[in-house]
């Protein structure tokens, strides 16, 4: 930028020099002297032209406020800041809902926390351990074993009806299959 700048100054002083230096004439023919243009004299502002009655009259009508404008305008200013007041009301509203929604978020997050860290002690409070110790020793059951399992195809429905009462020993009907 200052390469810029100087060459500017540069331009401007070598053309400077030359003004007042003059010029020098190639040729046989020197130019005349220009004579110096008179001056204009300055011009009079001129006097305003006075209206006519009846333009006074119109200018005098246009800057005036009618009452029925005033109303216009009176009504018009109202209407502008009822819905100011709606816009505002409303923005309220919203910004309301949104720290509601904020508050709702914050507190869903701290029960899903206590209800996974319940979840956590009780899955482990438990010891399988015992429940398969007690399970095979106070409650008679027993691990399952080739034969006992029956599985069949129920297309109708997901559940199954009990119309009697399982006998004693655990077994309902034997297949040939499974003896094999």
């Amino acid at each position: 930028m200052a390469a810029g700048y100087r060459a500017y100054n540069y331009r401007r002083a070598d053309h400077r020099s030359r003004d007042q230096r003059g010029f020098y004439v190639y040729g046989n023919t020197v130019r005349q002297a220009e004579p110096v243009p008179a001056r204009m004299p300055k011009a009079r502002p001129a006097q305003p032209r006075r209206a006519s009655r009846q333009v006074a009259r119109n200018r005098n009508r246009a800057m005036s406020i009618s009452p029925a404008y005033a109303v216009f305008l009176t009504i018009a200013a109202v209407c502008a800041v009822l819905v100011c007041v709606l816009y505002l009301n409303l923005q309220a509203d919203v910004v309301s809902r949104s720290e509601h929604v904020t508050a709702l978020q914050e507190e869903l997050a701290d029960l899903t926390e206590a209800n996974d860290t319940r979840y956590n002690a009780a899955a482990d409070s438990v010891d399988l351990k015992t429940v398969r110790d007690k399970a095979m020793n106070e409650m008679g059951m027993v691990y399952e074993s080739e034969g006992t399992v029956v599985e069949y195809d129920s297309p109708a429905s997901d559940y199954v009806k009990q119309y009697s009462d399982i006998p004693e020993s655990g077994v309902l009907a034997k297949s040939s299959d499974a003896s094999r």
